[in-house]
Parts: structure tokens; C-alpha cells; sequence
């Protein structure tokens, strides 16, 4: 993958360190954040996806090993170890524990800097995004997805906030099912919009587009699993 703009983790509990580091990638393109322990970087992790993870082994409690172990079994973002033993064993250690590549302290910057590109440049380079279309047909009416718009013809069909919502939801994933316990949990009602209450808005919405509601063809129901937008 690209350099350009790579999302980095420096993980160090050597806050000076993590600080220089911090400073000398960003000046050299990447976007940096820092974590001061395993803990710390863990709830980084939940919320923000990285590029690559540059992270010390020598750390109090959970170690930069232990570390890299448990994030290789649910990540494959590429990790690169620092540490200041420099022995084989250790390295092989590293390597057996998931790491991309190994880097004894001291080391020169630069070099750090050339590790990392050449690490980046091993990743394969994600799949584009499939282009999403902008109106879904629903037969006769057409759903704008961009403006949250049902139309007929040249005649707008008037949606309810609640119509919206659903039709948001189900218009960000098309072709897929989305189980009641979702939808109750992304329209954010509180006790108001319990799953029984999410079938009669369901069935309510199927009035404006389908042609026979108590047979949808467009907004189905997917036995075991909820509700389906299935658009032309």
C-alpha cells in the first residue's frame, strides 16, 4: 500500500521516546498517535483502524510480545517490534509471535523510517469500493438516496421520520438482511420502538411503494433473519 498518509501506532511506555517518535514520523507524512501501554493502545484499537503498529517490547504488565500475539489473532495490521535486546532469540520470539519485522534499540530514525516504508509497501493495496448507486428502483418509485426522497413519477410519496430512518438503513445495505433487533437498536428509540413496534412501521413503509404490501416483493421479509431491501 501507499505511504501517503498511513495511520501509524507508536506504542512505548518511554514517553520521551514515544514523543520523538511521534514527531519524526509526522514530519515525515504519516499520521501518528500514541499509546503509553498494552491497555492504553487496546482502546485505541477498538475505535480506530492503523496501518501499522510500531510497538516496544520492553513494557511493564503486558510486554510488547504478549502484545503482538494477542492482536494477531483478530488483526492483520502489520506490526513492527522495537526493542533493546538484539539477540536471535529474541527476534525469533518476535517473529513467532506475529511481528512483521524487528528492530533493535538503539537504531537510526531513518533507518525506522525505511522499515516501516518497506512494510507498508508489502501490503497489498485495498479493493476500490464498488460504486454505490445514488436511486434505487423500487418498481414504479424510486428512493434518492443522497436526499432521503421517494418519488412516483413527478409526484414526491411523503415519508414519515421514522419511514426515513428505515429507509436510510436498509438503503446502506441493499440486498442484505437486517434483523429487527438492529433496526429497534439503529432507530435509537428507546422502550418506544420495541420489534413489534419496528413490524407495524414496517408494514406502514411497504404501503408507499409496494404494489401489494401483504406480498412485498421489494421490501421482504427473510425468514430468521428480519427485513431485506431488494431494489430492481
Amino acid at each position: 500500500m501507499s505511504t501517503d498518509l498511513a495511520h501509524l501506532l507508536v506504542i512505548d511506555d518511554d514517553a520521551r521516546l514515544r514523543g520523538l517518535l511521534q514527531k519524526f514520523l509526522a514530519r515525515h507524512g504519516f499520521l501518528v498517535t500514541g499509546a503509553r501501554d498494552a491497555g492504553h493502545a487496546r482502546r485505541l484499537l477498538t475505535g480506530l483502524d492503523f496501518d501499522l503498529i510500531v510497538l516496544d517490547v520492553m513494557m511493564p504488565g503486558e510486554d510488547g510480545i504478549a502484545l503482538c500475539r494477542a492482536l494477531r489473532e483478530s488483526l492483520a495490521v502489520p506490526i513492527l517490534l522495537l526493542t533493546a535486546r538484539g539477540d536471535t532469540e529474541d527476534r525469533i520470539r518476535g517473529l513467532e509471535a506475529g511481528a512483521d519485522d524487528y528492530l533493535a534499540k538503539p537504531f537510526d530514525p531513518k533507518e525506522l523510517l525505511l522499515r516501516i516504508s518497506a512494510v507498508l509497501r508489502r501490503q497489498p493495496n485495498p479493493e476500490p469500493e464498488p460504486a454505490r448507486p445514488k436511486v434505487l428502483s423500487l418498481g414504479a418509485v424510486r428512493y434518492d438516496i443522497a436526499r432521503g426522497e421517494m418519488w412516483e413519477g413527478e409526484s414526491q410519496i411523503r415519508l414519515t421520520a421514522t419511514e426515513s430512518q428505515l429507509m436510510r438503513i436498509f438503503a446502506a445495505r441493499p440486498g442484505e438482511p437486517v434483523s429487527r433487533a438492529r433496526l429497534v437498536e439503529e432507530l435509537d428509540r428507546g422502550g418506544q420502538s420495541q420489534e413489534r413496534a419496528v413490524d407495524v412501521q414496517i408494514t406502514r413503509l411497504r404501503r408507499k411503494f409496494e404494489s401489494d404490501p401483504r406480498q412485498p416483493r421489494y421490501l421482504q421479509t427473510v425468514r430468521g433473519e428480519g427485513y431485506m431491501l431488494a431494489p430492481d
